[in-house]
């Protein structure tokens, strides 16, 4: 791929280019302008999931201004609403994205002396970005929620992937049906999840912020002590509840094996990690929180691991048309996981009580 069309564009010509990252989405390079000595971020977005990244590049900037116009009025007079954003680089004419025959590519600064990290492995880093991802929408509590636009319509509305999941038992694949019914039935016995969901949408105490929307680990940046940095990766960003970010944490940091896990043994719970998301996120957002909503922190992970489950097991009924598989049955393997993981988290539900 030829990408000194696009480099131009930002107004570099002596760069050298290397592939960064493990990002499942967008292609990712480190770009280097070696007549400055300067390190920057370019991504291609994958227009395969984001229909429209123009409305990526909107949202982006919609938070950059805010963020902007928020420490030109505090002029740092309060450390609450100081915040390191990643903002994007602007074109030599002035845009946030350029678009050529290979796509759509954005460019943002690369942050000296910072790393992520792939997988969650103590309570200190799973405490440490749940503080960050609170922090995002605690200092973003300004800004008008509905403003942004929606990237990904659906994404994590429950009551949308059930729908969806009930018309693939009537549509999918009979043979695959038949030999998911224990998956299938967990999923019918646990419709108390999705019916919470439709109270929680009516519930004023139920606020709309400006969400995330995924929380793994990997979307944190990390200084060399290990504390982190800030949010990255916001192509998901979105008005919600804080259940979806709180939740996806739950689901990808407190058991130690991924999705694609098969010995379901190897599921667990681990308390201490649920603990320091739950006081992570509660130390930026404990003020911003309702006392309704403060309770919901353990519905928030079966809220995520539950939709989770339900989408994976439609995809493999489905014949795998969303996520693929790159083995017959993998997305039942990844759908039964889940299914685990939220029998194991409500088998814990009693020590659970932060």
């Amino acid at each position: 791929m030829q990408l000194d069309g696009v480099l131009k564009k930002f107004g570099i010509e002596n760069y050298s280019a290397l592939s960064f990252g493990n990002g499942l989405i967008n292609n990712t390079w480190i770009v280097e302008n070696k007549s400055y000595e300067k390190k920057f971020i370019l991504q291609r977005i994958n227009q395969n999931v984001f229909k429209s990244p123009e409305d990526i590049a909107f949202n982006i900037r919609l938070i950059a201004d805010y963020l902007q116009r928020c420490q030109a009025t505090f002029s740092g007079q309060t450390p609450g609403k100081k915040y390191l954003f990643t903002s994007p680089l602007q074109t030599k004419d002035g845009n946030d994205i350029v678009k050529t025959d290979d796509g759509y590519f954005r460019m943002f600064p690369f942050i000296k002396n910072s790393h992520s990290i792939d997988v969650v492995q103590k309570p200190e880093q799973a405490y440490e970005a749940a503080k960050q991802f609170a922090k995002f929408t605690n200092v973003l509590s300004g800004l008008d929620a509905s403003k942004l636009k929606i990237t990904l319509p659906h994404f994590h509305d429950l009551s949308f992937r059930y729908k969806h999941f009930q018309i693939a038992i009537q549509k999918g694949k009979k043979e695959k049906i038949e030999k998911s019914k224990d998956v299938l039935n967990f999923i019918h016995q646990q419709k108390n999840i999705v019916d919470e969901f439709e109270k929680i949408k009516l519930n004023p105490e139920f606020k709309i912020r400006v969400t995330h929307h995924d929380t793994k680990i990997s979307n944190v940046l990390f200084n060399e002590e290990d504390k982190g940095i800030c949010v990255i990766d916001l192509d998901t960003v979105m008005p919600g509840y804080f259940i979806s970010d709180a939740g996806d944490m739950m689901r990808t940091y407190l058991s130690p094996v991924t999705e694609d896990e098969s010995d379901f043994s190897k599921i667990e719970v681990r308390k201490d990690f649920y603990e320091a998301i739950v006081n992570g996120y509660e130390s930026e957002m404990a003020g911003e929180l309702t006392t309704t909503e403060k309770k919901y922190f353990l519905y928030a992970g079966k809220f995520m691991i539950y939709m989770q489950a339900i989408r994976f097991i439609t995809d493999h009924l489905n014949d795998d048309i969303y996520y693929g598989a790159k083995y017959e049955g993998q997305n039942y393997i990844r759908a039964k996981n889940q299914v685990t993981l939220l029998q194991r988290l409500q088998e814990e539900k009693d020590l659970l009580n932060v």
